[in-house]
């Protein structure tokens, strides 16, 4: 398995989404209670940049800045409409102060 530092932990607010762009790809990382999560940066319902809405930390979500649809954290599933469609989810490991994306 690759490993990718992609921040440090410092450089993350709880509950302030964080847009990381890599070659091919644009995340949004978001801290929430201690864990971090990455997921695609897009909305699946309009291509809009996810890392601009707002985290509803009671469902450990990231809401859509233009339509107001929530996508899991955990899963990338699409919560509310209009979205219907998920949105890939990565794997984050904090190893000391680096936020690490484990890949294959």
């Amino acid at each position: 398995m690759k490993e990718l530092k992609i921040c440090e932990l410092t450089e993350l607010e709880e509950a302030i989404p964080r847009r990381v762009e890599l070659e091919e790809e644009k995340l949004a990382l978001v801290l929430v209670d201690g864990k971090v999560y990455a997921i695609e940066d897009n909305c699946s319902h309009e291509d809009v940049a996810l890392s601009e809405g707002e985290v509803d930390i009671e469902e450990c979500a990231l809401e859509c800045w233009k339509h107001g649809s929530l996508f899991s954290l955990k899963t990338g599933e699409a919560l509310s409409l209009p979205a219907i469609k998920s949105v890939k989810t990565y794997e984050i490991r904090v190893i000391g102060k680096d936020v690490v994306l484990v890949g294959e």
